[in-house]
């Protein structure tokens, strides 16, 4: 299962040509995609024309979705994010630590844009969408 993060879909519904929507566009009907809900609320929450929130509901409705945190994901999210101070790397943002969180302990490869997981992927396990087969 791939989890798609907000930063590709907010290029996607922008019409941005990035290697990720590119990929992205590629996966949509020939793999099993997904979003989680904390994602979900970022995109859908940055519409202001009400056809396209219908438009971007829509598509996004037909994937799975995922709960991103829980008890235990909170957790463990605490846990990398200490993992990674002690190597010097600050993760920005909570929401961040809590999806690769997710996205490793449940094996999802993540297809994201923000530099902000690159150090989930370098030291604690988490699989890239533009390079997992």
């Amino acid at each position: 299962m791939i989890l798609v993060d907000s930063s590709v879909w907010i290029d996607y519904f922008r019409g941005t040509v990035t290697p990720q929507t590119d990929r992205l566009d590629a996966l949509l009907g020939s793999e099993p995609l997904a979003t989680g809900d904390l994602m979900l609320a970022e995109v859908l929450q940055g519409f202001v024309d009400e056809r396209d929130f219908e438009q971007a509901r829509r598509l996004l409705d037909t994937l799975d979705l995922v709960c991103v945190g829980g008890r235990e994901i909170a957790l463990g999210a605490a846990r990398n994010f200490r993992t990674l101070r002690r190597l010097g790397i600050t993760a920005r943002k909570t929401i961040d630590t809590l999806i690769a969180t997710r996205c490793i302990v449940d094996g999802y490869a993540l297809l994201y844009s923000d530099r902000d997981f690159d150090p989930f992927v370098t030291h604690l396990g988490l699989r890239c969408a533009m390079t997992a087969v």
